[in-house]
């Protein structure tokens, strides 16, 4: 009797076991990088959602815009969630990147920031202006400067406008070609920047109250969720998407950022 059950007993286990191992198996992991600040908070409340319905979500972070597409188009990702869709347009252009959207997440509206002057009017003749030195950032921030009447570009400048598209510039302002992310530690030295908002966030500036101008929400400039063309099929990206538009995470991001960042979806 007692061997019989000894016996039952590692039946059992082992069965538990297996059963255990294949549970874990059930549970998909991939990796998705961001930048910090709100796209790493926002995608944290993606993962929350995603692990109920068996996806891990392992968060990979990263201090530049260059970086994650790099990294997705090498594999070392399986998706990202940093860049609007100008930018993924123009890294597919230029590195010949096998990327593609899957989906809308949020708007970060660019703004202006000073520590010198209170309002864009109090901007003296040649004041630098500090803008993004990537081509669609880049392009945004003089598409801001236009919009603010401080110059104006070529009629088809388009979205990738660059200084030399610059036909009025009433002021002689000088514009200052900088990295994205270094912009915001730069403001010393300059007289006003245009800054992306999740580098504006991350340098303790509120968008809402610190901008001396800000971009209209509606606009070309909607972040989205990129992966590899040859993943687009695969079960875990349509679990991706419904972990990010979901209920939950639309109300984090209206709670925790006070307009500066937008679900978009």
């Amino acid at each position: 009797m007692q061997r019989r059950f000894m016996i039952r007993l590692a039946v059992a286990l082992g069965a538990a076991s297996l059963f255990a191992s294949f549970g874990a198996q059930a549970d998909e992991t991939i990796k998705v990088g961001v930048t910090g600040g709100p796209h790493e908070q926002v995608m944290e409340v993606v993962k929350r959602v995603a692990a109920k319905n068996g996806l891990a979500i392992q968060i990979v972070e990263f201090s530049d815009y260059v970086q994650p597409n790099a990294a997705l188009a090498s594999g070392d990702l399986d998706a990202n969630s940093y860049q609007h869709q100008p930018y993924l347009d123009a890294q597919v252009k230029d590195r010949g990147y096998k990327l593609v959207k899957i989906a809308d997440t949020v708007t970060f509206p660019m703004g202006i920031y000073s520590k010198k002057v209170k309002s864009l009017a109090q901007l003296q003749p040649g004041a630098k202006i500090a803008v993004p030195n990537d081509p669609t950032n880049g392009g945004r921030a003089l598409l801001l400067l236009q919009k603010q009447g401080l110059i104006k570009l070529r009629a088809d400048a388009g979205l990738k406008a660059t200084p030399l598209d610059i036909v009025e510039n009433p002021r002689k302002l000088k514009i200052v070609e900088l990295d994205a992310a270094q912009i915001p530690r730069s403001l010393d030295d300059v007289d006003a920047a245009a800054i992306n908002t999740n580098f504006a966030m991350q340098a303790g500036l509120k968008p809402r109250q610190d901008a001396i101008a800000i971009e209209d929400p509606k606009g070309p400039y909607v972040n989205i969720l990129a992966i590899r063309e040859a993943d687009r099929n695969k079960p875990w990206v349509a679990k991706l998407v419904a972990a990010y538009h979901s209920p939950e995470v639309k109300q984090y991001i209206d709670s925790q950022f006070g307009g500066a960042v937008v679900a978009s979806w």
